[in-house]
């Protein structure tokens, strides 16, 4: 059986990101800002030790020193994620008060690395091969009244396709993810027009959630394999085994969103450390 813990097993999530990182804007840098002040609140981050799991391009690590952390650690399993988020931080940063390390969820010991404050990971745990144990550690990390914010890929009825269509976009050619990316933005851009929805409105303010791009986005999604999703109430329940409390979520519990015809989309949590 293939150990989905490992780099090797994965998409190659740090190209996609690379590659985004090569457009970031100042609007995308104020959105991932105002995203974070969303989610976690002005005051939250100013001052605090922040832990970005997964920090991707690296942007949201950035957001959280511009909105005033006083160190940021930023860990990424991918190296080309690592090396563009220290690209990054050296050209953007406000403050040199941050560390950037190839490391996955799973060797981030607390005995090691302390804990933080501000625990964020959006979008990533559910690639890790053990969404549990990966969240799990996750609130092993964050210190007592510290914070826990992160989103997750929600359960739909279509899950077990798009694992195995992960599975295939992960290793398939770099021709046949491009004609897959683009057979499933057509479907999207089609769907948003018979809900009366203008598409390329839609595209161009895609930069408004979180600052991401959305090719950059679909890419991310067809080929996020290894796969897993889990319910709010499962959620709930494993953070309370944990002693953490729920502070607010954002959940969207429309049908076609449970069907998942066009992805599971993800869930957003903040808990807080007992």
């Amino acid at each position: 059986m293939q150990d989905l813990t490992r780099l090797d097993a994965h998409f190659a999530f740090g190209e996609n990101w690379r590659d985004f990182a090569s457009s970031i804007t100042a609007a995308h840098i104020g959105e991932a800002e105002r995203a974070l002040d969303r989610l976690l609140g002005a005051a939250a981050l100013r001052g605090k030790k922040f832990l970005d799991i997964g920090c991707g391009s690296g942007l949201h690590s950035l957001a959280a020193l511009r909105l005033g952390a006083a160190r940021v650690l930023a860990c990424d399993i991918d190296p080309a994620s690592v090396s563009t988020t220290k690209a990054v931080l050296q050209a953007q940063s406000p403050t040199p008060s941050y560390e950037v390390v190839q490391r996955s969820i799973f060797d981030l010991d607390p005995a090691q690395v302390g804990q933080f404050e501000c625990v964020y990971s959006w979008g990533v745990l559910h690639h890790t091969g053990d969404m549990i144990k990966a969240l799990t550690r996750a609130c092993e990390l964050v210190s007592a009244g510290g914070a826990f914010a992160f989103a997750l890929y929600r359960k739909t009825l279509l899950c077990p396709l798009w694992t195995l269509e992960k599975r295939w976009y992960a290793q398939t050619t770099s021709q046949r993810q491009r004609t897959a990316a683009n057979l499933y933005m057509g479907a999207h851009r089609l769907a948003l027009r018979l809900t009366g929805r203008d598409p390329a409105t839609y595209v161009e303010g895609y930069v408004g959630k979180r600052g991401m791009s959305y090719a950059h986005d679909v890419h991310d999604w067809l080929g996020g394999y290894p796969y897993e999703s889990i319910s709010p109430r499962a959620v709930d329940e494993l953070m309370t085994s944990h002693s953490m409390h729920l502070v607010r979520r954002n959940v969207d519990r429309r049908f076609t969103r449970l069907l998942g015809l066009f992805g599971s989309g993800c869930d957003e949590f903040v808990f807080s450390k007992r």
